[in-house]
């Protein structure tokens, strides 16, 4: 009996015995493409943010600021190689004005058919190898890419009928500058370069009449609907790509376990991301389509419109293919990985 009660006894200071103190949890600090308020935006910060910590065991944690919270939008991967910020969940496009392979990592106008399609490039089809190289590059190795692709294909939202591609023409429109912008210069738009946070006010006063914005849940969210009453769904072109990139001494710093539980978080949260957004936005079509909501039109355009489209935007992946010779590898990686998947002959 007094053997079994020393074991007891022994067995109950090892439960209470101090390992050391709490285990301060590194938080890494990284600002969005999203604005606050924002369906996708408040489903990472209320959702996937708290997941990190418990997937960790505490040891991790993420602040996740909106865009433009810290820095300007196309500042971030400034702010994250000189380590004001950890990392980034940005938009690749915004940094096309540094190299046209940022261009063509950012959104392959009107390439893809799905989302899932876009991810399998970024995280199996050689995309974020690319990505990582323009990293090297620019920031001088400075930044680690964790992944990268989309979380929607996304809805444009217009103030005025668009239903065909002829109907582009002289029509001032939200663009990120790069590949989309070109696409839609070739098209007879007017496209001007504005953060997705700034389209609604810019909706308003007139300064633009449509935006290639975001997702149909994204744009609902944030009253978009309620001045641009045509939007297009689904959406004819756009699939922006986003990065989750951290600072290369940070994540140095981190653990193997620390580092796999990074990768596996990142992939996980913008698999649900992508699925719920899907689901929110067929929803959301619905009621429109019922006209129980405020839209006047969700406007469909027929498969016909849809291919002149890409036959523009193809021509304009060839030409910015030829601009650096980081944006040569990105579009041979973008069609070798087509024609494997059967989305190119």
């Amino acid at each position: 009996m007094l053997k079994k009660a020393i074991v007891a006894l022994a067995l109950g200071a090892f439960a209470i015995a101090p390992t050391g103190g709490a285990v301060e949890a590194k938080t890494i600090k990284v600002q969005a493409s999203a604005a606050a308020g924002s369906f996708s935006y408040r489903y990472m910060t209320t959702k996937w943010a708290p997941l990190l910590e418990k997937m960790s065991g505490g040891k991790l944690k993420i602040e996740i600021a909106p865009t433009k919270a810290i820095v300007p939008h196309r500042e971030t991967i400034d702010a994250v190689s000189n380590g004001i910020l950890d990392g980034d969940l940005n938009a690749v496009a915004y940094f096309a004005g540094r190299d046209a392979g940022f261009a063509l990592m950012g959104d392959l106008i009107a390439g893809y058919d799905t989302p899932d399609q876009v991810q399998m490039f970024c995280m199996n089809g050689g995309g974020k190898e690319v990505l990582q190289k323009l990293y090297d590059k620019y920031t001088k190795g400075k930044v680690h890419v964790i992944g990268c692709g989309p979380f929607a294909k996304e809805a444009l939202v217009s103030t005025k009928p668009i239903r065909s591609v002829a109907e582009f023409k002289g029509v001032k429109i939200r663009s990120p500058e790069g590949l989309a912008s070109e696409v839609f210069k070739r098209v007879g738009a007017a496209p001007v370069a504005i953060p997705f946070s700034e389209v609604y006010t810019s909706l308003e006063k007139g300064i633009v009449e449509a935006a290639d914005a975001s997702s149909y849940v994204n744009n609902d969210s944030k009253g978009m609907h309620r001045i641009a009453k045509y939007p297009l769904y689904p959406g004819i072109h756009s699939m922006a790509i986003l990065q989750f990139i951290i600072n290369k001494d940070v994540w140095n710093k981190l653990s193997e376990a620390e580092r796999a539980i990074l990768d596996v978080w990142y992939l996980a949260s913008h698999t649900d991301l992508r699925r719920a957004t899907d689901l929110q936005d067929r929803q959301l079509v619905a009621r429109d389509r019922a006209g129980k909501g405020p839209v006047t039109e969700v406007i469909d355009w027929t498969q016909a419109e849809r291919d002149k489209f890409r036959a523009v935007a193809v021509k304009a992946w060839e030409d910015y293919s030829k601009q650096s010779p980081l944006a040569k590898e990105a579009y041979e990686a973008h069609v070798k990985f087509m024609k494997m998947y059967g989305l190119l002959k």
